[in-house]
């Protein structure tokens, strides 16, 4: 019986092991929320044999503005990648230095990475021309083309950051040169929906962006993969 037992045992890890590397160890990951508005399609969908109304979702829509080589820059600059986002300026103290810290975090683990591009825009373009932003952008060895720093018209911009990045931003006329700007790095899809925001001044909200930034590329593959 010892014997059986023990030949049995033998047997089972290796079928064991395959169950867990075929079952557990598969991505089982959460698709990540979609921000913003909703408003239900008139179109269906069937899940299971059920008829699901179509979302229609929440979208940051096309823009071009001027990049640090003067270069007008269209947003999305390639639809089949995903971007991260964050707003700041060259004055600004502390804060922006953090928010850009945290972006060249993030960026220095995905700058070789196909799937992903970042953006800086200024809230400042008045002062931040593109030479400007030429300049401070070396500070962080922003890779050209792939991590770009924008600027335009302050009107667009500010319509750009209530209307389509569902922020907020306003200059202080109580202090020179003081703008208030949300310190959010805003992720977003392939079509350009809104999938998460990370406040720049949490590390841990850094970190997490880090993470879910592999769960969207997964999502994406994933997706790509059943067409």
């Amino acid at each position: 019986m010892k014997k059986v037992l023990i030949l049995a045992t033998i047997l089972a890890v290796p079928a064991l092991a395959y169950y867990l590397l075929q079952e557990k160890g598969k991505n089982r990951y959460r698709p990540l929320s979609i921000f913003g508005p909703k408003i239900p399609a008139s179109s269906f969908h069937f899940k299971k044999g059920r008829k699901i109304p179509d979302t229609i979702y929440h979208v940051v829509h096309d823009f071009k503005l001027l990049n640090q080589d003067s270069q007008t820059t269209s947003f999305p600059s390639d639809s089949n990648r995903l971007s991260v986002v964050a707003f700041f300026y060259t004055r600004c103290s502390r804060t922006c230095s953090q928010i850009n810290k945290r972006m060249s975090d993030v960026f220095r683990v995905y700058k070789k990475n196909k799937l992903i591009k970042f953006f800086s825009i200024t809230v400042d373009p008045s002062f931040d021309t593109p030479a400007v932003l030429k300049e401070y952008a070396g500070q962080y060895r922003a890779q050209s083309g792939k991590w770009i720093f924008l600027t335009g018209e302050e009107a667009t911009i500010y319509n750009l950051v209530k209307e389509d990045f569902l922020l907020d931003t306003f200059r202080d006329t109580s202090q020179k040169n003081n703008i208030i700007h949300s310190s959010m790095l805003v992720l977003l899809d392939p079509n350009k929906r809104i999938r998460g925001y990370y406040d720049s001044l949490d590390k841990e909200q850094v970190d997490r962006l880090i993470d879910e930034i592999r769960v969207l590329i997964a999502e994406e593959l994933r997706q790509t993969k059943r067409y």
